[in-house]
């Protein structure tokens, strides 16, 4: 399945790059001209999920064909010549765990993200540091999502699978080390495994780059892992014969080490040393992000301390349940996704599949506040109010020096009304919404460009204008709604752990 952008260059580029962004639903392949950024094509191909009650896995095998199959169609529709492409890189959904037999082949379905059977491990290891070590040595707590609370589950409850792992790997690496044979990733990335510091960056360098401490804590051999690069710019190697034969490229071109989607989206924002610091992004997707690229680095268990793929620190504070969640309030009620109204007197805490920001893995949905007069519109409302009280909480968390910095609103729900108005109305802020609808890819191709000329990325995408959008000026602050759904959150947050511990 492809898409062609609205606009088409006149003439065919000098050169293009390839940006690949393998989320958890599909791999998307975007063309884009390497001189102007301008997107040529993009390709799709799905994903698919599996698992019930916490259980969330994919084959990772099929992210490799979904990445072949997204590239073909991108090329097909571009019209370019394959020789004209001069790199690639990939960025994909964070912390998931691959483990591999000694050929590369999956052993297991890979435990994705938003996998929350983790969460005893993930408390266990909080309470062996401690939550204050955890923060003073990776940024963040372990919760559910971790790379590392995800191993722990996997040592306890398939041993054998553990024991027989000849390689670790997060689903970027895994998708770069098929495509250059060279089994590296990026600080981003690894920041989001609770094996790796940001905030010194160096460690044992027969840790490949990781805390030998952590590992040791968790049981994993280093060599086991992919190596950290020194940013997601640096050149991981060249496509391999066997890849290019695979994808219709020519081999040798450079494969950047690419970064995870988060990171990626930063880049293609322009965000970071060489462009805008301190400027808060909000993502809306199947999961809710707020992050900021900045040189500060957070402390706060609110948020995960993650390091940006140009050198700077990524804080992000991301929610489990965001467009999914509300799509699906809105099938229960019959409504189109934007046949809302605001909540009034309702408030619906949408953790359908529970929740990591707050930590509470094994929640649910709840309602509170319903009347006699509550309409669905009013219900369904109150869902979106929900997923974004949530994901603006963490907004305040932020290190940031510039603390009245636009909002960028960027995922799939940017491209919704209500979204934009819940977001614009609970925030109080004024939000620039980038026209460009594959930030991701768009970042993970400016990588792909960093690699094969040794530019910046975030300078590249800067110049490139992806992160340009229309402007929208704030508007008062819904503070009753805001403290409405505040108190209810803070009220239910200990009975929904003390119903599911």
């Amino acid at each position: 399945m492809t898409s062609r952008p609205a606009r088409e260059p006149a003439t065919a580029p000098a050169a293009a790059v390839i940006g690949v962004d393998s989320s958890t639903q599909s791999t998307k392949a975007a063309v884009v001209d390497a001189v102007t950024g301008r997107l040529l094509a993009v390709g799709r191909a799905p994903h698919t999920v599996t698992g019930q009650g916490g259980a969330r896995e994919s084959d990772p095998e099929e992210w490799w064909q979904a990445l072949r199959t997204a590239v073909a169609a991108a090329l097909a529709d571009s019209g370019l010549d394959p020789a004209e492409v001069i790199g690639i890189a990939v960025a994909g959904q964070q912390h998931g765990l691959v483990v591999l037999d000694a050929d590369g082949s999956p052993l297991r379905p890979a435990l994705l993200w938003n996998d929350t059977r983790s969460a005893p491990q993930a408390a266990a290891l909080t309470a062996a540091l401690g939550r204050e070590t955890w923060l003073d040595r990776t940024g963040s707590v372990p919760v559910a999502s971790m790379t590392a609370a995800k191993w722990q589950w996997l040592r306890e409850h398939e041993p054998a699978t553990a024991a027989a792992a000849a390689a670790v790997r997060l689903p970027h690496d895994f998708l770069t080390e098929r495509l250059s044979g060279a089994a590296v990733t990026d600080p981003g990335d690894a920041s989001g495994t609770c094996w790796y510091s940001p905030g010194t960056r160096t460690h044992d360098s027969g840790a490949r780059g990781y805390d030998p401490e952590l590992l040791a804590l968790t049981g994993m051999r280093a060599e086991l892992l992919s190596t950290v690069a020194a940013t997601g710019a640096t050149r991981a190697g060249g496509l391999t014969e066997q890849a290019a034969r695979a994808l219709g490229l020519p081999a040798g071109i450079p494969v950047a080490a690419g970064t995870g989607d988060n990171m990626a989206a930063a880049v293609g924002l322009g965000l970071g040393a060489e462009g805008l610091l301190d400027h808060p992004v909000v993502s809306l997707g199947t999961s809710g992000t707020v992050f900021a690229a900045t040189r500060n680095r957070p402390h706060s268990a609110l948020l995960a301390g993650f390091a940006g793929a140009d050198g700077t620190h990524l804080p992000l504070g991301c929610t489990l349940n965001c467009t999914l969640a509300v799509d699906k309030v809105a099938a229960l009620l019959g409504l189109d996704r934007e046949d809302a109204a605001p909540g009034g007197e309702a408030v619906l805490l949408p953790f359908l599949d529970g929740e990591r920001t707050p930590d509470l893995p094994a929640a649910s949905g709840l309602l509170h506040g319903l009347r006699h007069d509550t309409t669905r519109q009013q219900i369904l409302g109150a869902a979106y109010e929900g997923a974004v009280v949530a994901v603006l909480r963490a907004l305040d968390e932020l290190p940031l020096d510039v603390p009245d910095a636009p909002l960028r609103l960027i995922g799939g729900g940017a491209r919704g009304t209500m979204w934009v108005e819940t977001v614009r109305r609970l925030s109080g802020r004024p939000l620039v919404v980038p026209e460009a609808a594959e930030l991701v890819a768009l970042g993970a191709a400016a990588l792909a460009a960093g690699a094969a000329t040794g530019r910046d990325p975030v300078a590249l995408a800067t110049e490139w204008g992806t992160g340009r959008g229309r402007e929208l000026p704030a508007v008062p602050r819904d503070t009753a709604t805001w403290n409405r759904v505040t108190s209810v959150l803070d009220r239910a947050a200990p009975a929904l752990l003390a119903a599911h511990p």
